[in-house]
């Protein structure tokens, strides 16, 4: 079963995401500051973090760009601090999901199968899809625009590439969030709006000819 370490310096915090995913059969390891998992790091990995961002020392958000910059593995926040300037930022950073304390465990474990179902499914991989200067690679989980890589985060690739599977088709919002986080995700649809906005100012920037469209009252597509 899989593997997952958890940071946070709330030791009841660490006790109850422990108990909850090890009655699922995962192998849990829990630290309570950056310090203490960077010493871990260098004899062995997990297959997911979750991270607390209010840690001692260094925090959260700075850990997840030092993982971000060596490996490729899922990372979830959990964090006291919910206000949208945070959520946006770790996700950005890397971040695959953000949970505000306090938190339904439930809800952690919901999100934690999702991201490994998603990983499984990627693991089966499928032709490359090329729109004009566009390049989405299933199997590498990349996406090239004008031959330079974009930087996505791991729901950022699962909703582009989403998107471009049925491309010209608008998705609503209500579908998004149940195809990218879930029918179980008890989140608002504002979870796909910002992530569009950032999938489509990394690829603006990159001058991607395709874009990523609003259809206004109903959700998103990818207008080729």
């Amino acid at each position: 079963m899989a593997v997952i370490w958890v940071v946070d310096d709330e030791e009841n915090i660490r006790n109850l995401i422990r108990r909850y995913l090890e009655k699922e059969d995962y192998t849990v390891r829990t630290f309570n500051s950056a310090e203490e998992l960077n010493n871990a790091l260098v004899s062995s990995l997990p297959d997911m973090f979750i991270l607390d961002i209010m840690l001692p020392g260094v925090d959260g958000l700075a850990l997840c760009r030092t993982i971000r910059e060596n490996y490729d593995l899922p990372i979830i926040f959990v964090s006291a601090r919910g206000e949208e300037f945070d959520r946006v930022l770790g996700l950005e950073l890397g971040g695959d999901d953000y949970l505000a304390k306090p938190f339904s465990p439930r809800e952690l474990l919901i999100r934690v199968k999702n991201i490994f179902r998603r990983l499984q499914t990627a693991d089966n991989p499928e032709k490359k899809m090329v729109f004009k200067n566009i390049i989405i690679d299933p199997e590498k989980r990349s996406v090239i625009v004008n031959n330079e890589e974009v930087n996505f985060t791991g729901k950022e690739f699962d909703l582009f590439y989403l998107l471009a599977g049925s491309p010209n088709r608008p998705f609503s919002r209500q579908l998004l969030l149940e195809k990218i986080w879930g029918f179980d995700y008890e989140g608002a649809e504002r979870a796909v709006d910002d992530t569009v906005k950032r999938i489509r100012k990394k690829i603006r920037e990159k001058g991607a000819l395709p874009a990523l469209t609003t259809v206004w009252g109903y959700g998103y597509k990818l207008d080729v």
